[in-house]
């Protein structure tokens, strides 16, 4: 699916410039109750398919995850590090960019910037209250209240009930959330097409209040979002050198290749050939990178919890919502269960259902995504790097300790 991400970023770009310049004149006026108008119909629009495309994804994904851990020792091997990489992504986030915001603020009169005159913090409830909504007694009204948590948590435990099944039952199942994904991600596709058009209808009233400030913003924002992703392609060398035992120099060397790939296609699943010759060069075994990195490619993005953690503390930082360990907990969550069902999405679909489930459940308003999702090209040249990078450490690390326990069974 290829989606019209340029123009999104030109239409961005745009309605900044041409808000900043109609600002308090009298066609602004004229024109800025319909280009509202048009604006919030499409963030409606890319709202509305979140719980079910996430519902269908999350369903398929943890089948898939469940269905490889019945291969043998090595996959469920691999599949240990990989959560515990992506548990690990999402603490990271939480501990280091509250942190790095409070270094580096948030440019002045940033709180106009790519919040909507309506959007507002969500109530975010106390521990105990937090611990009891985690189960959610009607599906139905957890959903009509977008309540993330309770619904990510039944579908992840859903989807491993279904992987219990009789075959035929399973295969119903599993074919009846593939086709409602195909049909989800048919409509976000729609969506996303006149991107350009809506990015620019929200863009011109946010350039018009803010003035030049939102580029300083946007520019600020891709910098600390990306750090985060940093931080995940630095984890890759620590585990090489840790988990795989090899020094960052040989590492460093035997990737390089598939991080030029990575970064010139922004494709994990393009850099794949790359991920296998580069495997072989740091001297892993064909048997284990020709079933781990195929694998990995398919269910394991190791920025997704960093960087979406991010994205989401950073509106928060932009409202104002005070970031409890009851929000960040809640966070942390969501972007470990949400990341498993949307490896294999491009990266503007991805985005918008990755970070949509962990801002509400941390009570941050989803409205500034639909701006944010015009730059998204430009950090997701940090995720893939790094995915690809973790992909083959994780690779290594498998191969070197299956080959000190001996065969896999």
């Amino acid at each position: 699916m290829r989606l019209p991400v340029w123009w999104t970023f030109g239409g961005l770009i745009a309605g900044l410039t041409l808000g900043l310049l109609m600002a308090d004149t009298g066609l602004f006026e004229a024109i800025s109750q319909f280009t509202n108008l048009l604006g919030k119909l499409w963030l409606r629009a890319l709202q509305m398919t979140i719980i079910p495309l996430v519902a269908a994804l999350l369903v398929l994904g943890i089948s898939q995850m469940a269905q490889a851990a019945k291969a043998g020792k090595v996959a469920r091997m691999m599949l240990g590090l990989m959560f515990g990489v992506l548990l690990l992504s999402g603490i990271v986030s939480a501990m280091f960019m509250p942190a790095l915001l409070a270094v580096f603020p948030i440019p002045e009169a940033a709180s106009a910037i790519l919040v909507a005159a309506d959007a507002e913090a969500q109530q975010v409830p106390g521990i105990w209250a937090f611990l009891e909504s985690l189960i959610a007694p009607n599906l139905f009204a957890a959903a009509a209240e977008t309540a993330m948590l309770p619904l990510t948590i039944f579908f992840a435990l859903f989807a491993v009930a279904i992987s219990g099944l009789p075959d035929g039952q399973r295969q119903t199942l599993i074919g009846f959330f593939h086709a409602l994904a195909n049909a989800m991600l048919t409509i976000i596709g729609w969506v996303l097409w006149i991107a350009p058009l809506g990015v620019f209808a929200l863009a011109l009233g946010v350039g018009a209040r803010s003035g030049g400030d939102a580029f300083a913003t946007l520019g600020h924002y891709i910098l600390t979002v990306t750090a985060m992703g940093a931080c995940v392609l630095i984890g890759a060398y620590l585990l090489a050198m840790l988990g795989a035992r090899m020094s960052p120099l040989k590492f460093a060397k035997g990737i390089l290749p598939s991080q030029a790939v990575a970064v010139s296609t922004q494709s994990s699943l393009a850099s794949l050939p790359a991920m296998l010759d580069s495997a072989k060069r740091l001297g892993v075994r064909d048997a284990s990178a020709d079933f781990v990195l195929p694998l990995a490619v398919a269910i394991f993005r190791a920025t997704s919890p960093a960087m979406n953690m991010a994205v989401a503390i950073y509106v928060a930082h932009l409202v104002g919502l005070e970031l409890t360990p009851v929000v960040l907990i809640a966070g942390i969550a969501v972007a470990f269960i949400i990341s498993v069902g949307s490896v294999s999405l491009p990266g503007s679909i991805s985005f918008v259902v990755s970070i949509g489930p962990i801002a509400i459940a941390m009570g941050v308003p989803v409205e500034p995504l639909a701006l944010l999702v015009a730059v998204e090209m430009l950090p997701d040249i940090m995720r893939t790097l790094a995915n690809v990078t973790m992909n083959v450490a994780v690779t290594a690390t498998v191969d070197r300790v299956a080959g000190d326990t001996g065969p896999a069974n």
